[in-house]
């Protein structure tokens, strides 16, 4: 079975990635793309659906050993994992250079002290499990052939098949290393070239330090800010500048569920906030990368615009379900492409909006195609704003007129009218004052329940909606507004988990059923940040400071978070790392930094 998923460890190259567990497993890894079929994916099922462990030789009746100790090296994507026996401590670094030709998953053994038997399993199954490889010798590398794919697997350690599995039994003493290297090529070509582990690894800890040595965030929680960023990095497609919204996909919302679904699409929300976050702390490559992506994703077709691509910006992405793998803890589907991605969800006009007018104001190189893209949303929302959508949670029951939504098409027009404003466009400017104060009356006279004194999740729904928190930080009402302060302190009554988390929407209460799903879900971390920000921005800033530090214990050992906290079972779930959980947690610690509001 696999771990949990706080059990899991990030490593990649900004092309792909792989989740390492505590007892050194690598049950996930897609080549040679984050949405390539998987030559691991016993995180969905089990071991027959490919693994490959390296750690302390064990009993073959007994659990893997966990490790004792692990870390990432530094302000890197390193990871370096120690075992503690009874012969002696061993450590494991595993890591993914930045790609320059081939991608490999480079693992090196080292002894720490006394002599420690040690085992790699290497069990490869392509396509999601479903396809057993021919394994066979070629000019004593060791390679694994199905279709169109080969892995090349390269270690001086003397190796041998078993039960359709690639075995090596070694011992390491204090200052032994021994590296073992998996490589991906297209199987009609030359094999790759052979491996060099530890250059490799040094210009791997030279490339984070240089990245991370950009960074512009010097506050009380560089720490986690740092990680994060990190993990949005290692989310970014590097060949394209897509950013991933996770590398998994079918990781449950609610174990034992439905609710599980494809992330490694590159959605234009979560990548825009992405590189609203990269931008304020420093990051203007990777914002000038995603601009492109972006505009050769929508090309000159935005009256078609889909609130997802894939990472070099295809626009297909037929949903199936898996029916081979049982799912991680028996969460049935698995799923891989994801049906969502042609609904209508007019919020993403304003997320795209607000990250091109971020890239404005702070200094992004002026693109003049960018700003005909924004005019042309614009026009886009002109006539579309009043229709009702799937909005920002893509709910698969019927369209409504969601709140969020319609703020969102308000951000669009307003950041669109400061551009013509600050003259570096063209455009009706009063039309679109006018435009911008019909969405605003339409909100407050339609989305506000004035006995309650909240904002509602849609137009005449009683509900709530934990994107209404976005009401003061996108500018739509000031902070002292008493109608948000109202809609912060509803949601905080009615949305809130026992530990004080911060739910979606209710999933299972009322006769609304909004999302058109059964089951239910756990708090949602990013909805849980944004409410420490508007603590923060109301003036309750201990209140802010004490949820925000609440969340950051959240995260696993290595500092990464999941989309949700299951407050039942006291567990992460939901597809791992999310971006949409890294995002608003650096948001918040700016803006916390900012306030002053932190302790120590």
């Amino acid at each position: 079975m696999a771990g949990r998923i706080e059990d899991y460890a990030l490593i990649g190259d900004m092309q792909t990635a792989a989740l390492v567990c505590r007892d050194g497993t690598v049950d996930w890894l897609c080549l040679p793309r984050f949405d390539s079929h998987a030559i691991f994916a016993g995180l969905l099922g089990t071991e027959e659906h490919g693994f490959w462990r390296l750690g302390p030789a064990h009993a073959a009746d007994a659990e893997p050993p966990t490790a004792a100790r692990r870390t990432y090296r530094g302000d890197s994507l390193i990871l370096e994992s120690e075992w503690d026996t009874s012969r002696g401590t061993v450590r494991v670094t595993d890591f993914m250079p930045p790609r320059d030709g081939a991608p490999q998953l480079i693992r090196i053994v080292e002894g720490v002290s006394g002599r420690v038997p040690m085992r790699s399993a290497l069990r490869m199954r392509f396509s999601y499990g479903r396809v057993v490889p021919w394994v066979h010798k070629h000019e004593g590398r060791t390679v694994a052939v199905a279709g169109p794919d080969s892995v090349w697997f390269d270690t001086d350690c003397e190796t041998y098949g078993k039960a359709l599995t690639t075995y090596s039994d070694f011992t390491v003493a204090p200052g032994d290393r021994i590296a073992f290297t998996i490589s991906w090529e297209p199987s009609h070509k030359q094999p790759p070239p052979l491996p060099e582990p530890e250059q490799s690894l040094e210009a791997t800890e030279d490339f984070w330090r240089e990245w991370v040595e950009h960074c512009t965030y010097h506050g009380p929680y560089r720490e986690a800010v740092i990680r994060s960023l990190i993990t949005l990095k290692a989310l970014t497609y590097a060949p394209t500048g897509g950013i991933v919204a996770a590398p998994t996909t079918s990781l449950p919302e609610d174990i034992g569920g439905v609710r599980n679904w494809d992330y490694r699409y590159t959605w234009l929300r979560d990548a825009a906030i992405t590189l609203s976050s990269l931008l304020r702390t420093g990051y203007r490559e990777e914002a000038r990368a995603w601009r492109e992506w972006l505009l050769r994703a929508v090309a000159g077709d935005p009256e078609n615009l889909q609130i997802m691509y894939g990472i070099a910006g295809e626009r297909e992405l037929g949903e199936a379900e898996l029916d081979w793998l049982p799912g991680y803890e028996n969460s049935a589907p698995v799923r891989v492409g994801n049906g969502a991605a042609h609904q209508l969800q007019l919020d993403v006009y304003g997320e795209v909006t607000e990250a091109l007018h971020l890239g404005h104001m702070t200094g992004l190189a002026r693109n003049d195609y960018a700003s005909i893209l924004q005019l042309k949303l614009i026009r886009y929302l002109e006539d579309h704003w009043n229709e009702p959508d799937e909005g920002i949670w893509e709910v698969r029951g019927p369209r409504r007129h969601f709140v969020h939504s319609k703020v969102m098409a308000w951000v669009a027009v307003d950041r669109t009218i400061k551009l013509i404003e600050s003259g570096d466009a063209d455009g009706p400017l009063e039309k679109w004052r006018d435009l911008r104060d019909d969405i605003h009356r339409d909100v407050c006279e339609k989305g506000y329940d004035k006995e309650r004194n909240t904002f509602t999740q849609s137009y005449g729904s009683k509900e709530l909606d934990a994107s209404l928190l976005l009401i003061p930080q996108m500018g739509f009402l000031p902070p002292d507004d008493k109608r948000v302060i109202g809609t912060i302190e509803a949601i905080q009554r009615e949305l809130s988990t026992p530990d004080g988390f911060i739910l979606r929407y209710p999933t299972s209460s009322g006769d609304e059923n909004v999302d058109g799903l059964p089951g239910d879900e756990g708090a949602f971390l990013a909805c849980s940040f944004w409410m420490a920000d508007d603590l923060a921005m109301i003036g309750r800033v201990d209140e802010a400071r004490k949820l925000f530090e609440k969340l950051l214990s959240l995260r696993n050992d290595l500092g990464l978070l999941a989309e949700e906290w299951d407050p039942r079972l006291k567990r992460q779930v939901g597809n791992f790392p999310q971006a949409f959980s890294h995002v608003p947690l650096i948001d918040t610690a700016l803006r916390l930094t900012a306030s002053g509001a932190y302790g120590g």
